[in-house]
């Protein structure tokens, strides 16, 4: 018997408003507990989370789906002065929408938006190596690993991994 999916439906990428902040909070609180991917505080207070989302000089955008906040990410320079021409963004997607697509188009998006912006390039400074699944949708989009530190992020199951440092020219 040949399986059949259901065709997605688009996703709308827009800029977040304060109406989106519960459903961001909602993403943000579950990838932050797991403590897998981010170097951010597992257990944040909702303020310190959203500000986290929200940096200041940042763009933050939110994916929806059928009316559902399904994915958030923020663009920012990613260091001041010389080098406020390399942008840095953060993504997270929603437990439910996950291998579906919508952090690859949530980095697609992030690259225009970056573009649009005047930057001339792109960073990630703490990709986690057990991060299979972004590493590989950042190499898509053209992202290169450029660097290796070694043991930097304490895994809760794994104990000290790397984390590479990924870059793109836009």
């Amino acid at each position: 018997m040949e399986r059949v999916t259901a065709p997605q439906t688009p996703l709308l990428i827009r800029r977040a408003t304060a109406a989106d902040a519960d459903a961001v909070w909602d993403i943000l609180r579950v990838v932050l507990a797991a403590g897998d991917t981010y170097a951010w505080p597992t257990a944040p207070t909702r303020e310190q989370g959203l500000a986290l989302m929200h940096p200041p000089g940042g763009h933050t955008f939110v994916a929806e789906r059928d009316g559902r906040v399904v994915g958030i990410f923020y663009v920012k320079a990613n260091a001041m002065g010389p080098g406020d021409h390399v942008a840095n963004c953060g993504y997270m997607v929603a437990p439910e929408a996950r291998g579906q697509g919508v952090g690859e188009a949530l980095c697609r998006h992030s690259l225009d938006v970056a573009r649009g912006l005047g930057f001339r390039g792109m960073q990630f400074n703490a990709v986690v190596s057990t991060n299979h699944g972004a590493i590989r949708a950042w190499q898509r989009c053209g992202f290169h690993i450029v660097g290796t530190v070694p043991g930097a992020f304490r895994h809760p199951v794994l104990g000290d991994v790397d984390v590479h440092v990924m870059h793109r020219a836009l």
